[in-house]
């Protein structure tokens, strides 16, 4: 399941370096799967659509920090727990209960956005 960013944001940044997927966006801020990855070419989004890697998207969210689904493993491979809700002081980083993900289709996103 990819984590969230709720309305309680207050906005510290805090959560945005620590992403090992580059999945968190400044409010307002287009997002693109080529972002922080090695991702080159056509790309398969989680609803099903094809998209270039490079392709600007718009924002998630325009007033906090968000996280697009389409690149958050939950840190899986990475960590033992997300890092973006480590580090938040006020606990706003949570499960999305729109994105139910087994640890093993995390896994494999995470080898479709790192490429080695």
């Amino acid at each position: 399941m990819a984590i969230k960013i709720t309305e309680e944001c207050i906005n510290c940044g805090a959560c945005e370096p620590e992403c090992p997927n580059n999945a968190i966006y400044e409010g307002g801020v287009e997002w693109a799967i080529a972002d922080g990855t090695t991702v080159k070419g056509p790309y398969t989004l989680v609803d099903g659509t094809v998209v270039d890697a490079d392709q600007k998207n718009a924002p998630v969210a325009v007033d906090i920090y968000y996280i697009t689904p389409n690149k958050c493993t939950e840190c899986q491979g990475f960590h033992e727990e997300p890092q973006c809700a480590a580090v938040c002081p006020v606990d706003c980083c949570v499960p999305d209960e729109m994105y139910k993900e087994t640890v093993e289709e995390l896994m494999e996103k995470k080898a479709k956005l790192h490429i080695e």
